[in-house]
């Protein structure tokens, strides 16, 4: 599929105000994107879990204007937990400019976003993957009403393919419970445009697979995903880490159609500190990971070792740590996190999460 099929090629019908909504699930990636060219597009292919509790809610109040605005000129508010956030806007309008080819109603129309997080904005949880799938979402709901509707199958590809543009992890949160983003060779209909549900078996142990986000860290990241995204450029080793994501895909798909707990620890836990050995070793360098959150993995390593229990961590850009495990073995594992990781989180916070099935329209 090409971006002309996102372009519209009828008519919109005119709407009278109105309101829509949805919830966005984040998500965790276990083959990391670290790098991007184009428009959003990865440098390499990667595979997520959709989460289910950590979510963004947002609904997307819109009035007809009596004038269209120039071209490139959008009237709307954002808001967070509905305080004014100017802050915000910037990077809606950009997301706005980037789309508006695929939804010229765009001008037509002042909005008001409203939007709410289950979790802390801007701490490494991927607020921004949840945030901007839920509002492409509402905007294609938008667009369902004003145009012959499209089967599901196309809205969701489209919702993907726009959240893209605002985030590109916001692709990967539309549908669940895993996800691949990128093309690659043994995963038929992969897409650098949008997500597309995983392909090729997993396993009954990897279904409603656990992730207990460890909160070392609520405050606002020192360096952002775009920055570090664009130190991948001139990075001396970025070609060997695209060659390596791709090869772990091939290993990821043995391991879910096996259930080999043993290969995913392996895999998952390489993939985080790769993430984080390419920050540390990118130009200017920086350190995203805490004090305490190299004390969680020393635990967890410690843990397994003792109980052998298939539990391990992954990490986003940022210093929270998601604690990863089948849920077979969820309560001698919430136990350990209780009495052994939680004096490590920030006022002792974590979040119980899971793999779970993606985006939820909240108004129809």
């Amino acid at each position: 599929m090409s971006i002309e099929e996102f372009v519209p090629k009828t008519a919109y019908s005119p709407l009278p105000a109105g309101k829509v909504g949805y919830e966005s699930p984040s998500n965790i990636a276990l083959i990391k994107y670290w790098g991007k060219h184009g428009e959003q597009l990865p440098k390499n292919t990667s595979v997520s879990f959709t989460l289910t509790n950590c979510k963004t809610t947002t609904t997307l109040s819109y009035s007809p204007l009596e004038t269209e605005k120039p071209e490139g000129s959008f009237d709307f508010e954002v808001y967070l937990e509905n305080e004014r956030k100017p802050d915000f806007e910037p990077k809606i309008g950009q997301f706005f400019t980037r789309i508006e080819q695929y939804l010229p109603f765009l001008r037509n129309y002042k909005f008001i976003i409203n939007t709410s997080n289950s979790f802390p904005h801007s701490s490494g949880i991927a607020s921004s993957a949840s945030g901007m799938s839920a509002l492409a979402l509402c905007l294609l709901q938008m667009e369902q009403k004003m145009i012959t509707a499209r089967s599901e199958e196309f809205f969701l590809k489209k919702a993907s393919f726009l959240a893209r543009l605002g985030s590109g992890s916001a692709c990967r949160s539309i549908s669940g419970p895993v996800v691949s983003w990128g093309e690659h060779n043994n995963l038929p209909g992969s897409s650098a445009l949008y997500g597309t549900p995983f392909i090729g078996g997993i396993a009954p142990v990897f279904e409603g697979f656990q992730d207990t986000i460890l909160l070392v860290d609520t405050g606002k990241k020192e360096v952002s995903s775009t920055v570090g995204h664009n130190l991948m450029n001139d990075h001396p080793y970025a070609e060997n880490r695209f060659q390596q994501a791709e090869k772990h895909i091939d290993q990821l798909l043995y391991i879910f159609k096996n259930g080999d707990l043993e290969g995913f620890v392996s895999l998952v836990e390489q993939e985080a500190l790769t993430l984080h050995a390419m920050m540390m070793t990118s130009k200017p360098y920086f350190i995203l990971m805490k004090e305490n959150t190299l004390s969680i993995i020393n635990k967890i390593w410690e843990f397994r070792k003792e109980t052998g229990l298939p539990v391990c961590f992954t990490l986003d850009a940022g210093a929270n740590v998601h604690v990863l495990y089948p849920e077979k073995d969820k309560q001698e594992i919430l136990k350990f996190i209780k009495e052994e990781l939680a004096i490590f989180c920030q006022n002792g916070r974590y979040i119980s999460d899971f793999a779970g099935k993606g985006s939820k329209a909240l108004l129809k």
